[in-house]
């Protein structure tokens, strides 16, 4: 299990490009698709977790499913296995690369890579929005929540609060609507 956890996570970690947005299809293709790991309602779950939490979501990713999977242990090796071989990459390239930041094949290769990565960040959005079933009032609060990112600058640190606080008040309501209806 635990060999199984690394190999994942260092195979995603090694041939992903676009950090961790675009890491999500591929680790949902071997956690849920493959090895029935986990089912997609849980990997949803955990990826909402993980873009909430602080930090990379690439190494929340990993600590929650290797955590969900095996344990501690299993979100030490995850873990592991996500940061290593990306580590090792960055460390060789940053050696390596004020030599050749001012190449212009260097230059075009990045340019070229670029529509790439945005598509491989948007595939996960689209498909987490059709797993969640959108509902008009879903759809309302994904544009609302863009056009206060994008178009006045509202940190996504308030979405995601009051998102939270949204969700807290309709779980309490659905608890106790009959009482709110008016019925004992």
């Amino acid at each position: 299990m635990y060999w199984t956890l690394f190999k994942i996570f260092f195979k995603i970690g090694t041939f992903t490009i676009g950090g961790g947005a675009a890491m999500i299809p591929l680790i949902e293709r071997e956690i849920v698709d493959k090895h029935h790991f986990l089912d997609s309602r849980e990997f949803l779950d955990i990826i909402s977790i993980a873009q909430s939490a602080p930090g990379i979501i690439a190494v929340n990713v990993s600590i929650f499913v290797g955590n969900r999977i095996a344990g501690l242990k299993g979100s030490i090796i995850a873990t592991l296995g996500s940061i290593l071989s990306p580590f090792l990459t960055i460390l060789a390239i940053a050696s390596i690369f004020t030599t050749f930041s001012s190449n212009q094949t260097v230059e075009a290769i990045f340019k070229g890579i670029r529509p790439a990565v945005v598509a491989l960040i948007a595939v996960p959005s689209i498909r987490m929005a059709v797993k969640n079933r959108l509902t008009t009032l879903n759809v309302a609060i994904i544009l609302l929540s863009v056009f206060f990112i994008a178009c006045i600058g509202v940190s996504p640190v308030w979405i995601i609060v009051t998102a939270i606080l949204m969700g807290i008040c309709k779980g309490y309501y659905e608890l106790h609507k009959d009482k709110f209806a008016g019925k004992k």
